[in-house]
This record gives C-alpha cells, sequence and structure tokens, in this order.
C-alpha cells in the first residue's frame, strides 16, 4: 500500500497562526474521534499546550456503544485526563462542555480580580485533527450556524474568535496533522475515519484495511447484517472482491466507496476502529 501522506498548505500557515494565539488562551478543547481517539489526538498538542487546562472532547460518541464509551471514560481518567461526550452534529453534551470550559478557566478572572482588574470572558481554542467535529461544536455551543461545518477535511481555513456569551468566547482553527504520518496505522485510521483529505488514499486500499479492522475487533458480523456477505475465511481483500461480485458487478472501486460511505455514515452500526489498550 502506498504510504499516506496529506499536508496542505494552508494547514502550515494554520498551525503557525494557532500555535501564536495559544498565549491568549485560558483552556483547551481538543476534539476527538470516538472511533479512533487515539489515532486521533494530535501527538504535538501537550507540547504546544504546556500546563494549559485541556479538555478533550469524545466527538461522535453515537457512532461507538455506551458499553464502549464507558471503557474510553475510564481509560483517561486512568491517564489523569479529562474527557467529555458529544455528538456535535445533534447537541449532546454541549451544554456540560460549556460549562466545564468556563469552569476551568475560572482561575483567570480570580487572579484578574485580585490585581484589580475587571473580568473578561474566558478564552477557550477549539482544536483537534480535520473533520473531527470541531466547526459543528462551536455551532452548536452558539446556537446557531456561524461556521462552515461539512463531512469533508480541510472545510475551515482560518483562525477565528467567536463570542459564544458574555463569559465565554472560542478560537474555531482549522484541523491541525502532523507534518509527516510516521504512524501508518494510525494514517489508515484517519483516512478511514475520513479525518484527512482524499487525495491522500486510495479507496480500495483503504477499505480493505477497514474490513481486516473490523474483523481483528470481531465486528464482522456487521459486514455480513448489512451486505448479506459473510467474511468467514476471509481477509479484507476478498471480502472487497466478494462484495464487488455479489452488489457491483465486480467492481471493487464502487464496492470500496460504499464500504467508507457506509462506515462514515454509521450504516454499518456502532462500530469503533480501536479500543482501550488493555481491553
Amino acid at each position: 500500500m502506498a504510504l499516506i501522506q496529506w499536508y496542505p498548505g494552508h494547514i502550515a500557515k494554520a498551525e503557525r497562526q494557532l500555535r501564536e494565539q495559544l498565549n491568549k488562551v485560558d483552556v483547551v478543547l481538543e476534539v476527538i474521534d470516538a472511533r479512533i481517539p487515539l489515532a486521533s489526538q494530535h501527538p504535538d498538542v501537550p507540547l504546544w499546550v504546556g500546563e494549559k487546562p485541556k479538555l478533550i472532547i469524545l466527538n461522535r460518541v453515537d457512532m461507538i456503544t455506551p458499553e464502549l464509551q464507558e471503557q474510553w471514560l475510564t481509560w483517561f481518567r486512568q491517564q489523569n485526563q479529562t474527557v467529555y461526550y458529544a455528538n456535535a452534529k445533534q447537541g449532546t453534551g454541549v451544554k456540560a462542555i460549556s460549562k466545564a470550559a468556563q469552569q476551568a478557566g475560572k482561575a483567570v478572572n480570580e487572579r484578574r480580580k485580585r490585581r484589580g482588574m475587571q473580568p473578561r470572558p474566558v478564552r477557550a481554542v477549539v482544536m483537534g485533527f480535520p473533520n473531527v467535529g470541531k466547526s459543528a461544536l462551536i455551532n452548536r455551543l452558539l446556537g446557531r450556524k456561524v461556521v462552515e461545518s461539512a463531512r469533508r477535511a480541510g472545510v475551515t481555513r482560518q483562525l477565528r474568535w467567536i463570542r459564544i456569551s458574555d463569559s465565554l468566547e472560542l478560537l474555531d482553527s482549522p484541523g491541525v496533522i502532523p507534518l509527516k504520518l510516521e504512524n501508518q496505522a494510525n494514517a489508515l485510521k484517519l483516512a478511514i475515519c475520513e479525518d484527512i483529505g482524499e487525495a491522500a488514499y486510495e479507496n480500495q486500499a483503504v477499505a480493505i484495511a477497514m474490513v481486516d479492522l473490523l474483523l481483528d475487533l470481531s465486528l464482522g458480523e456487521a459486514l455480513t447484517h448489512r451486505y448479506q456477505v459473510a467474511p468467514a475465511a476471509m481477509n479484507g481483500d476478498l471480502y472487497l472482491i466478494a462484495l464487488a461480485d455479489a452488489r457491483h458487478n465486480g467492481d471493487r472501486e464502487r464496492a470500496a466507496v460504499q464500504l467508507l460511505n457506509d462506515f462514515r455514515k454509521g450504516l454499518l452500526g456502532p462500530l469503533p476502529l480501536e479500543l482501550p489498550p488493555e481491553v
């Protein structure tokens, strides 16, 4: 399989501007994909954030089971990380996130008060990989659509401060991604979940990898239920051929696109591509 690499020009500029703005930020909201919580965490965020309070927003929780949600919550707590669940598309969990962000930044105004200064809104930044739901979360926090949101990577191109209320301001930032995707297993998961641009990968190779991942996690029954093509004694490559023959007159590209789109839309059911490390 060809290496998966994706780093469009606007991301380099956005990353530079984001790091320049971080000194104005009181609290960080890192949005990650519930289907791939580890693969969708930018490895450089801890270095950029330093000692600032950070809330991890596990978005798209509707795409994994409630049992797995609890397992991830337990795992992140064991890592001393604060996690909030969200389905930004539907608005689930948004009020709790807003309240937590204001509470996390409360110390800023306490310091200002001690210095005889007037309070100001808590400043939070929403950051994460492309297409993990940052803009959708901001729209839900505000209660109306102020930033463009779509199911594809690279929609947001510029940083923008948005007043959510008298007590909270948010910095919307474009998705950031490492200059080089060293971990190709994670890069594959990002491609499957559409958290990087489609120009970075080949649909058939990624669809094959997706089926292999589901089989490794003993989730192949979802494929049988959706397509009436059982993956018994098959790997991803053989399953793509079987699905193409059964559904698309042997057209493997069409079969690959269907597999990926059905997974991305949740039509295969609540399916993860990662489990907490000890599970």
